[in-house]
């Protein structure tokens, strides 16, 4: 990924933000037959493995031998920015439209597993972060499935953790623009429906910390 070093993001707070606002990563891996993605939710664990599971019918767990390289990609928010944001514009017209976005690469060795204890980890770490924030105290439990159901359930998927190697991210927020253009860029995106990256910039605002 290209990143110059005004769009590098080195926050490991933005970073882990980025990754729990956006969890469905896309997967890419090399294999005999060609490179492969797969797009599944990651969950970051207490030790800093990232884990998720796949349908026991996807070759993906058959295709990657263990501890191979993988990267996975979360894409966080994103919009396009139009000239006309810019306040500066009318005076000289030395713009051109962009796309602002954060992006998060993280690259480590897959293992997949394919015991119980360690399906059932995964299951109940990821449903248990998401259902927590959406459902709060009324949150779905594994144990509010029939014993039967879950175990035939378990029986169809693979667990897998991936040893983080190396991180690379890229918030591209105009940081390159004069003070009162980044001020248009915001103003611009909330306007146009983007309010979520909107608020993103404006938190890099000083005095915003």
């Amino acid at each position: 990924m290209y990143v110059p070093p005004h769009f590098q993001e080195i926050s490991p707070d933005e970073i882990a933000a980025v990754i729990q606002a956006a969890p469905l990563a896309c997967i890419v891996a090399q294999t005999d037959e060609g490179l492969i993605a797969n797009h599944i939710p990651l969950l970051a664990a207490p030790d800093g493995t990232l884990i998720g599971h796949v349908a026991l019918a996807n070759d993906m767990h058959r295709l990657i031998p263990d501890r191979q390289e993988v990267l996975a990609i979360f894409r966080g928010e994103d919009a396009y920015v139009s000239p006309n944001f810019y306040p500066s514009k009318p005076e000289h017209h030395r713009h051109v439209p962009t796309w602002n976005y954060q992006v998060v690469h993280v690259y480590g060795g897959i293992t997949f597993q394919h015991d119980e204890h360690a399906k059932r980890a995964a299951v109940g770490l990821l449903t248990r972060n998401h259902e927590r924030r959406l459902n709060g105290p009324e949150a779905w439990r594994m144990a509010d499935a029939p014993a039967d159901y879950l175990q035939q359930m378990l029986g169809g998927i693979v667990a897998f953790r991936i040893a983080v190697r190396r991180t690379l991210a890229k918030s591209k927020l105009s940081q390159n623009r004069e003070a009162r253009d980044y001020l248009g860029a915001i103003a611009g995106l909330q306007a146009s429906g983007h309010e979520a990256l909107a608020e993103r910039m404006a938190r890099r605002l000083p005095g915003k910390d």
